[in-house]
């Protein structure tokens, strides 16, 4: 039976034919819908969200160790935040099968960077598969259990956005049941103190030769011979991206990216006339080739390190290389596309307090969700952006150094301030900071598609559960002002931030309305522009609301009245609130001239 699936579908088909007792994650692009496949078309496999990358692979791991086979799965950042405990695991092993997905995004479609997860692998010493096809991606997950059971390690499965969400015709197979594991006591293996870890860490470094002869063997180190003098080295993506442009070449898939099949390698480069390594960010294989001695191979200078690959730019850099004569269609960056940038949503819960803190004039510190797009123009109203729960330590030390004459302001989601933002506020209040912190509380995990979290009372597979009460958090953190407010009431937002910047310690004010698209899209009656009445004043349009735009009508001045498209309006009332001569009505109270 064949199904048509994306790669991170086929991650979840094969996590099912693998009997995965546990699969857990914190939602992330492109890695999300891995889960989100399981919850609702594998409930077998028992999936949750965790509040942070860290705590997943804590929890995956205590199933390991506890005998069943667990996924976890992650964006490449997700894997920093997981990274202390990914480490060590790599020297404690495995009992059930381990199997981690980091799922990169060249080309940073929605990431603050573009790092290459694929040195982790090296960095842990840990296996790394990289598929090439959603095929691969439910056999390579398959057998990544079955390696990790093998050799006693975790696995890294590493994908990319364009693998995770391309899709193809996948086989469907039986589930395998795996090993009927059960928990042994074992502290020398589980518990690392330094005593343990030393012997462990041998242990690590003998598992790793075992590996290396594993590379030479495996199938998904593959050689294509099409009879051509020039050889590619290639894997993941860039192997679909060459092959497209260059059929008749040879081939090294390396399916297997890490530990390297350097005799399998050798072999391929000393059989051949020119070898290319194409591979996407960083020249990791191109780097461990060279410093084995292949100091021939070519890739980089031709392909390039930054940004995304593509079967254009994979054909421009084998023209520069003299390999292909000519190349039709030019390479596009980023900037020469069609301008279409980021927008808040139309009646976005958000957009008033960044209303507020632009009028305001103070420094911004900024973390990772739907509301970083505050810093686009016109509302210009973030000023730092590093990575989750950045926001309060970034406002603390701004605040401790008086960076800004006019007060620091963090501003912090939800789903973020659970992730990795309350230790933040906890030295906020420790350290006795004068930062003010406003927690945008619209009740959804909303940049990565409206996922669950400790907040909203429900889990991934759907069950009630307790709901956290962030006021009643923030209080017992010990935080002495707090403050829940309606962010469509402007005035409202814009007199408490100002009070609170005023009270001595940390404050923290909450906002109440919930995403205007989850979990339903909320609609109320739209409101129109009298153009009689408007004065083309333009207050309206420095909202950002996609909903308002410049109609052909113009003062005597040439500048544009506004009109509101009334099927994106969700009659939020902030354009109303800032409208000088109250020219924007409910569509019910408009009576035309």
């Amino acid at each position: 039976m064949r199904e048509l699936l994306s790669g991170n579908e086929a991650v979840a088909r094969g996590a099912y034919e693998a009997g995965v007792a546990l699969a857990v994650s914190y939602p992330g692009t492109p890695s999300t819908e891995i889960l989100e496949t399981l919850a609702d078309v594998f409930p077998q496999v028992y999936s949750q969200w965790s509040p942070n990358e860290k705590v997943a692979f804590e929890v995956a791991i205590g199933a390991s160790i506890g005998g069943g086979r667990a996924l976890c799965t992650m964006k490449h950042v997700g894997l920093n935040v997981a990274a202390d405990p990914f480490m060590t695991f790599a020297y404690t092993g495995v009992n059930g099968g381990f199997v981690i997905v980091s799922c990169d995004d060249p080309e940073m479609h929605s990431s603050q960077n573009e790092q290459d997860n694929r040195t982790y692998a090296k960095f842990a010493a840990i296996p790394m598969l990289n598929p090439s096809s959603s095929q691969e991606s439910k056999d390579m997950l398959v057998t990544g259990f079955e390696m990790s059971e093998m050799f006693d390690t975790p696995v890294m499965l590493h994908m990319t956005t364009r693998i995770s969400h391309a899709k193809g015709i996948v086989e469907l197979n039986d589930v395998v049941a795996g090993p009927n594991k059960k928990f042994i006591k074992d502290p020398s293996k589980y518990v690392m103190i330094p005593t343990n870890a030393r012997k462990r860490h041998v242990v690590v470094a003998e598992r790793m030769e075992k590996l290396r002869h594993f590379a030479e063997e495996t199938p998904f180190n593959v050689v294509e011979n099409n009879g051509s003098k020039i050889g590619v080295i290639t894997g993941g993506v860039s192997y679909q991206y060459t092959k497209e442009v260059a059929p008749d070449l040879d081939y090294l898939k390396l399916g297997m990216g890490f530990p390297l099949p350097m005799k399998k390698i050798e072999q391929f480069i000393k059989s051949h006339d020119r070898i290319f390594i194409v591979e996407e960010l960083e020249p990791f294989w191109e780097e461990m080739i060279k410093a084995a001695g292949f100091l021939q191979v070519e890739g980089k200078k031709y392909f390039g390190a930054l940004g995304e690959l593509s079967p254009i730019r994979v054909a421009h850099g084998l023209k520069e290389a003299g390999v292909i004569s000519s190349v039709t269609e030019p390479v596009y960056s980023a900037g020469d596309m069609f301008p279409r940038p980021p927008v808040l949503c139309p009646g976005c819960p958000h957009r008033g307090a960044f209303m507020a803190l632009k009028k305001l004039g103070v420094a911004v510190t900024g973390d990772i969700g739907c509301y970083t797009l505050g810093v686009m123009e016109p509302l210009n109203a973030l000023d730092t952006c590093i990575c989750m729960g950045a926001s309060i330590g970034n406002a603390i030390g701004m605040e401790r150094v008086k960076g800004s004459e006019k007060g620091t302001v963090a501003v912090i989601g939800d789903s973020t301030f659970v992730h990795s933002g309350i230790t933040g506020l906890l030295d906020a209040v420790w350290n006795q900071s004068n930062v003010t912190i406003i927690i945008l509380d619209n009740r959804a995990t909303a940049m990565t598609g409206g996922q669950q979290h400790p907040a909203t009372g429900k889990t991934l597979m759907g069950a009630d559960s307790p709901s956290l009460n962030l006021v009643e958090l923030v209080k017992a953190l010990g935080v002495k002002n707090v403050k829940e407010l309606d962010p469509y009431d402007f005035d409202l937002v814009l007199n408490t931030i100002k009070t609170e910047m005023e009270t001595p310690g940390p404050s923290v004010i909450i906002t109440n309305r919930p995403c205007v698209l989850m979990p339903v899209r909320i609609m109320n009656e739209p409101y129109v522009v009298d153009s009689e009445l408007c004065t083309a004043c333009g207050a309206c349009f420095r909202i950002s609301c996609p909903a308002i735009a410049a109609s052909h009508e113009t003062n005597k001045h040439g500048h544009p009245k506004a009109l509101i498209d009334e099927t994106l309006c969700t009659g939020c009332t902030l354009c109303t609130q800032v409208c000088p001569p109250e020219a924007i009505m409910l569509k019910s109270h408009f009576v035309k001239a």
